[in-house]
């Protein structure tokens, strides 16, 4: 492997000490490299056409979220991502700072490493008898309560066919990737990266019998925000993997399935999937 590219979080990565670290690395020994910063928070997208043809491998630079941005923007261009983890977690990322140019040199080596293949979701809203762009994401698609602290119903139906009314404070679905994340912390299962589901989690929600439920891949998922007579014009928020992108009032659907694209998410570490969930259930860092 030669040709690299960069997606560097520059909140990150201070004066873009490491990224040009890493960029000097690679082409001291032989190898292409090029980077860009991303700057989301400040309303500026990365510019996707700037990444050459031919690039082997995108080393993306931050935190979970530079990672799973990357993910979402970069799945059509079936470019395999490895994370560098310099933000605070990163349970998403493969390498850390002190060891970002080691797992670069087993690459310029040709190390072996393995490439997962991970399903996105895809969701659309259906706002007023209006479609709104279709999105994708990589961990989940959360519709939650939004403005006064109040549940909210929400209609459920897969493939069309009625399947239950939530009274909670919103819904989680998630992919495979995201069943340890917000999926996990409102009690949803933990599910193999690579496999190809759907996880569906109410989050807080007052019934006592409201459980996690696990859909195949190619089931629809349709949720609608209840009319509820006398109502005060509740509202939820829409979130794709944390971002937030609409509102949708009384009436209003969203629909999510699996994406048509999928993110490559290159792996140099050996360890199983297994014995990293044992590590994180022992209370060991993934």
């Amino acid at each position: 492997m030669e040709h690299f590219y960069i997606i560097v979080n520059p909140k990150r990565d201070a004066q873009l000490k490491l990224t040009k670290e890493i960029q000097q690395f690679i082409l001291e020994h032989g190898g292409s490299c090029r980077y860009q910063e991303n700057r989301l928070q400040e309303g500026k997208s990365f510019e996707k056409s700037q990444i050459p043809d031919g690039t082997e491998c995108i080393l993306v630079v931050g935190g979970d979220g530079t990672l799973l941005r990357a993910a979402r923007d970069m799945a059509e261009r079936n470019i395999p991502l490895i994370g560098v983890n310099t933000g605070h977690v990163g349970y998403l990322c493969e390498l850390e700072k002190d060891t970002a140019i080691q797992g670069v040199r087993k690459l310029l080596e040709g190390a072996d490493y393995a490439v997962e293949s991970r399903m996105l979701l895809s969701g659309c809203c259906l706002q007023a008898k209006t479609v709104q762009t279709e999105r994708i994401a990589l961990n989940d698609i959360v519709i939650h309560r939004s403005g006064m602290l109040q549940v909210v119903d929400l209609i459920i139906s897969v493939n069309g066919e009625y399947l239950n009314t939530y009274r909670a404070d919103g819904i989680i679905i998630a992919t495979p990737t995201g069943s340890t994340a917000y999926s996990m912390s409102a009690g949803g299962p933990i599910v193999d990266p690579r496999a190809d589901l759907l996880v569906m989690t109410p989050i807080s929600p007052h019934t006592l019998n409201a459980k996690s439920i696990v859909l195949g891949a190619e089931d629809e998922i349709t949720i609608e925000v209840r009319t509820r007579d006398g109502g005060q014009g509740k509202m939820v928020e829409v979130s794709f993997d944390g971002q937030p992108v609409g509102i949708l009032k009384e009436g209003d659907k969203i629909l999510v399935k699996k994406a048509q694209v999928r993110t490559r998410i290159l792996k140099l570490n050996s360890m199983s999937f297994l014995e990293r969930l044992r590590k994180k259930l022992q209370g060991c860092a993934w």
